[in-house]
């Protein structure tokens, strides 16, 4: 006897038909299908089930106690289905979706923030979450689908991400205009080289900005203990790097991208460098191999115009 659900999916279809309508004749209308097809159906859907489900008359048929229970859950189950179905279309109709970002705190104020608000004009139904955290943070994520894209310095290790850049930062040392005169109040060789007198500040040791500026530092034969004496600070964010920075705490290195209303109106001003720190591209990155999702392609293709000079 067969009782597979797959199998049974459309005799219950007819069934529900048949129950609605109350008549094999006029069920067969509504579905396009035979009378005795209508009638085989029913019976082998009786068999599978092993009861009676109609009472049939010269006026119709009326559901059996057995008929009614199953029709109450298939007429449930059929309106789930449409309701689906039409959701399914409003959401394409509207390109509705959701979309998952990772990215640090940083470059989700100072940069992603441009992007989202232009891209929310053009797809205000794409429903958008924000996970905050740091780029190899972010790369595990992706790596492992808890977010569709994000938002990263570019760090070498993106063997299977695709990386499209949309822009370069150049990192830099800044501390007040108060700061570095009593610093050189208490240490006039400081005029110098105030790194070796002043408190620095840096992003701790598993930031990509700050194992950027470690490269950057080898790459001049010299180590961060060289160039900097033992009053080092780090911090996590560089938001808080630059909050510190704009108190006068120490010298804190921060994409000076993200300061230039402070270095403008004197807040802050740069420490001048013998060798200028290269600029670092930054991008949104995905994998290679992502999952096929509307929203994801709408904010790529997005991405992709809105860099494109």
């Amino acid at each position: 006897m067969e009782n597979s659900m797959d199998q049974n999916l459309s005799l219950y279809h007819i069934f529900n038909t048949v129950a609605e309508a109350g008549n094999i004749s006029h069920a067969a209308k509504e579905l396009y299908i035979s009378q005795p097809a209508i009638s085989k159906a029913v019976t082998r859907l009786e068999q599978n089930l092993d009861t009676k489900l109609f009472i049939r008359s010269s006026r119709g048929v009326t559901l059996t106690d057995s008929g009614k229970m199953l029709y109450e859950q298939t007429n449930a189950a059929f309106k789930h289905l449409k309701q689906a179905e039409e959701t399914i279309k409003k959401n394409k109709k509207l390109g509705t979706g959701s979309l998952k970002i990772g990215v640090s705190t940083t470059l989700c104020k100072y940069v992603l923030m441009p992007y989202l608000e232009k891209f929310i004009k053009l797809h205000p139904h794409i429903k958008i979450s924000i996970s905050c955290q740091s780029t190899y943070q972010t790369l595990h994520l992706l790596q492992n689908h808890k977010v569709d894209i994000g938002l990263v310095g570019e760090s070498g290790r993106l063997e299977n991400f695709v990386f499209s850049p949309i822009g370069l930062v150049e990192d830099g040392f800044v501390a007040t205009p108060a700061y570095l005169k009593n610093l050189k109040k208490r240490h006039p060789e400081a005029g110098k080289n105030p790194f070796e007198y002043a408190n620095i500040m840096l992003l701790d040791q598993h930031n990509v900005s700050r194992r950027y500026i470690d490269e950057y530092m080898r790459g001049n034969v010299l180590s961060t203990g060289q160039m900097f004496n033992d009053h080092v600070l780090e911090v996590s964010s560089m938001d808080l790097l630059i909050e510190f920075a704009k108190i006068g705490i120490g010298i804190a290195c921060v994409i000076t991208d993200f300061v230039k209303n402070e270095i403008n109106d004197g807040t802050l001003t740069t420490i001048p460098l013998s060798i200028p720190i290269q600029k670092r591209e930054i991008g949104f990155t995905y994998l290679r191999d992502y999952n096929a999702n509307k929203a994801l392609d709408a904010f790529i293709t997005f991405c992709k115009k809105i860099s494109t000079p």
